[in-house]
């Protein structure tokens, strides 16, 4: 009865549980830390289902893994953006010259690479080279 009524209100559930976690955070005025956490978790399942793939298909899915560290890079890009939030950039010359405002630039050159990457994962992955069953798109 309870997995009938979660698969066909699947939406409904997620926004709940997403709105209490949200309401529980801002109360306890932990949103930063809720949102890094929640990412950490993120992580933690795609490398485990990485690992779990590979034991059962003896192979390596690389979109999984490039999306963990798209993940990880974000999860970076948020902690840097957090630091320099209260920080008054003025100039050109205060852009450059503060190393957290070059770590966030460094960070987003990453999170442009990593984005390619999986382009071109998806793009070269067998079923779209072999043209098994699915077509070449971001649906994974």
């Amino acid at each position: 009865m309870i997995k009938s009524l979660i698969s066909t209100n699947k939406f409904y559930v997620e926004l709940s549980l997403a709105s209490i976690i949200f309401a529980v955070a801002l109360f306890m005025d932990r949103l930063m830390d809720a949102i890094i956490y929640m990412l950490y978790f993120v992580i933690v399942l795609e490398i485990t289902r990485a690992v779990v793939n590979y034991i059962r298909e003896e192979r390596v899915i690389l979109t999984t893994l490039v999306d963990a560290f798209v993940i990880l890079a974000l999860r970076e890009l948020i902690v840097n953006v957090v630091k320099i939030n209260d920080k008054n950039i003025d100039s050109w010359n205060a852009l450059f010259t503060s190393p957290n405002n070059f770590n966030i630039m460094v960070i987003s050159g990453v999170i442009i690479f990593l984005l390619f990457v999986r382009y071109l994962v998806v793009k070269t992955s067998h079923r779209c080279i072999l043209g098994k069953n699915k077509p070449c798109e971001f649906d994974d």
